[in-house]
């Protein structure tokens, strides 16, 4: 047992600061290990050369500002993560290393109608597919993020009310998982994953604040707060949808007037164009018309973005973000809605605020939320678990 500020536990402490800096980060240069954790640049060395002799980092050539470099990850084998996100009409699987690899992935449809249970059982069979494909070591799996359409309370764990799997509300989808795969399940709302996923692998690399804006069905937002998924209380931190634009305007499923979701979700949009484009349009169908010249799609997308750029006004005012990422299907008509979006932000938001935001579309596509639940189960693992299975020395010869 080691005793509270002694020589080992100090060690123990560095230790694992520097390996949850790269497991967080998934590579780091030495540099960058000392500028995250505080240390010095010779115990960032000391430390990774540890690691490395224990097989739980590796250490690669690489360039920093011109300049050679060592680029640290954890090793390849030192663990298995994996996501499973539900959507609308999808259930998609990833299976991803602690070095931030991406092993394997496979999406398939999934009737929204169908219940818990049988959504359950889908993901159940879908990632033990993908682990038998991959031979990865089920011994070595740390966790699952999970990923689910709706709000999620903080203390019980419930999935709360959801127009898109109506079925599931009151349901428990950690719980459920967990008593399937028997490995710890961490879950999450769809929207929170999606800022988690282009966080660390897409558009909101290399800052620490930004808003994740998701129109589908609904419209979503996950809020980044200095590196951190932002959720209230309560759970239910990021639901823009609801910021009312207009109290004379359409009644909203929450039962508000004109909430932002009754101008911009499509299950609202898509009926304006119905009558001239037919029952069957979805939203991908309406951007890829606008992209080849439509002119009604092309005005629907144009009105979507300034009413979206309203609710981002709000959030600038408020939180002050560095960057808007946009995911979904509506990030693909490109500045067909972004500039609508900048437009509406530069007329609405404090002049500072909007002249610090950067609006940007999703670079992960309708993979931002499986990766972001990739992202979610190596948030939630434990550093110390990680180097209990992997180091057997004990006295340090540093601190």
């Amino acid at each position: 047992m080691e005793t509270p500020g002694s020589q080992s536990s100090l060690h123990r402490a560095n230790l694992e600061r520097v390996v949850r800096a790269v497991r967080l980060a998934g590579s780091l240069t030495q540099a960058e290990i000392a500028r995250t954790t505080g240390l010095s640049a010779a115990t960032v060395s000391n430390i990774v050369r540890e690691l490395k002799d224990n097989g739980t980092v590796e250490v690669t050539p690489t360039s920093s500002g011109g300049r050679r470099a060592r680029s640290v990850s954890l090793s390849g084998d030192a663990g298995i993560v994996i996501g499973v996100d539900f959507g609308h009409t999808h259930l998609r699987v990833a299976i991803g290393n602690l070095a931030h690899q991406v092993l394997a992935e496979e999406s398939e449809p999934l009737d929204v109608d169908a219940s818990a249970a049988q959504g359950f059982d889908r993901a159940e069979h879908l990632v033990n597919r993908l682990i038998d494909a991959t031979g990865v070591d089920r011994a070595k799996i740390t966790g699952v993020g999970l990923g689910v359409p709706g709000p999620i309370d903080v203390e019980s764990g419930t999935l709360g009310s959801t127009s898109i799997l109506p079925g599931w509300a009151g349901t428990r989808p950690a719980e459920e998982l967990r008593h399937r795969l028997h490995v710890p399940v961490h879950v999450d709302n769809d929207a929170n994953l999606g800022a988690l996923g282009e966080l660390v692998w897409g558009s909101g690399r290399g800052v620490r604040d930004l808003a994740y804006i998701k129109v589908a069905s609904g419209v979503g937002a996950g809020l980044v707060i200095d590196g951190t998924i932002y959720r209230g209380p309560g759970g239910t931190a990021g639901e823009i949808g609801h910021i009312t634009l207009d109290e004379s305007g359409p009644v909203c499923r929450c039962g508000n007037r004109g909430c932002l979701e009754t101008f911009a979700a499509a299950r609202y949009v898509l009926p304006l164009l119905q009558p001239s484009h037919g029952g069957d349009l979805t939203l991908e169908g309406v951007v890829r018309l606008a992209r080849d010249g439509d002119p009604g799609c092309r005005r629907v997308i144009s009105d979507v973005g300034r009413h979206i750029g309203r609710g981002v006004a709000n959030l600038c005012n408020l939180l002050n973000p560095s960057r808007v990422v946009l995911g979904g299907d509506l990030a693909e008509a490109g500045e067909l809605v972004l500039g609508p979006i900048r437009e509406s932000v530069g007329r609405y938001a404090i002049p500072s605020a909007a002249r610090q935001l950067s609006v940007l579309p999703g670079a992960l596509g309708g993979r931002a939320e499986v990766l972001g639940a990739l992202a979610l189960a190596l948030n939630e693992m434990g550093d110390s678990t990680l180097l209990d299975g992997t180091l057997h020395t004990a006295a340090p010869a540093f601190t």
